[in-house]
């Protein structure tokens, strides 16, 4: 399968980025284009049944890192630099466990590999598959029939990225609600890829002070599955650091990514 990417040219070694559930790759545009300026090539996905790419079954981290390690020889085949955030970061770490030829240098935003007991994406997903869709007529619609499930504006104006036009006048989710209802468990959860070694090459964990995804749990399994990993905790930033800490976010990931190491691009 083909995702749906966007390519903001450059020279050099790619910085192939994932964004987390229910999200796309045009969430990450801003910080995108601040990488972009120094010349360096960057690569927004849109992970299965996200965004412009394809449904499909099966909603695993097997199946969502082969889609990525398969973008990535379409790329030119060598190793990328490659970033994910919450269930980005899973497919990201997934990748690097099982085609560590595949990965140079690996950047995780506010996730480790465990398993969350989280109930608010369930929640979420119920919301949106609540929705009457017959009787929004414009987006102002949806926000408002949204609001008692989800009163959290900014959430709400997250989901409803999903929404897109029917092109009949109506409107449609851009996600497959109930594929990702289904598959929330694995999603949430965290297997290691069978009969793997850990990721030797340099991981850096940048996470929320706020946010409780990266705990000590996360950062032993982070430690045991990546030693070589950097964790940078970014003052008064939640599970969206890359939003709500932007500058130190970006200061951290472009100095990470600026070190020399031996798998440079030449």
């Amino acid at each position: 399968m083909e995702l749906a990417s966007n390519v903001l040219p450059g020279e050099g070694r790619p910085l192939v980025v994932l964004h987390g559930l229910l999200g796309s790759g045009r969430n990450w545009l801003g910080p995108a284009r601040r990488l972009n300026e120094s010349g360096r090539p960057v690569v927004l996905a849109d992970l299965r049944s996200h965004g412009q790419s394809p449904w499909a079954r099966p909603m695993s981290y097997d199946a969502m890192a082969d889609d990525v390690a398969r973008l990535i020889a379409g790329l030119g085949g060598e190793a990328v630099d490659l970033l994910g955030h919450s269930m980005g970061g899973k497919v990201a770490m997934n990748l690097a466990l099982r085609r560590p030829d595949r990965v140079a240098r690996l950047v995780l935003v506010d996730i480790a590999p465990i398993a969350y007991r989280h109930r608010s994406f369930t929640d979420y997903l119920l919301a949106m598959r609540a929705l009457d869709l017959g009787q929004v007529q414009r987006r102002g619609d949806a926000d408002r029939l949204m609001e008692p499930a989800v009163p959290d504006l900014a959430m709400r104006s997250f989901l409803l990225q999903n929404l897109e036009s029917d092109g009949a006048g109506g409107f449609r989710w851009r996600v497959d609600v109930d594929l990702l209802l289904a598959a929330l468990p694995d999603l949430v959860g965290w297997a290691d890829p069978p009969g793997t070694l850990p990721f030797a090459g340099p991981t850096l964990e940048l996470r929320g002070e706020l946010s409780p995804y990266v705990d000590e749990a996360g950062e032993a399994a982070l430690r045991r599955l990546f030693p070589a990993v950097e964790i940078e905790t970014l003052p008064e930033a939640g599970h969206w650091p890359h939003v709500e800490a932007a500058e130190p976010f970006l200061a951290a990931l472009q100095a990470f990514l600026a070190r020399p190491d031996s798998r440079a691009a030449t």
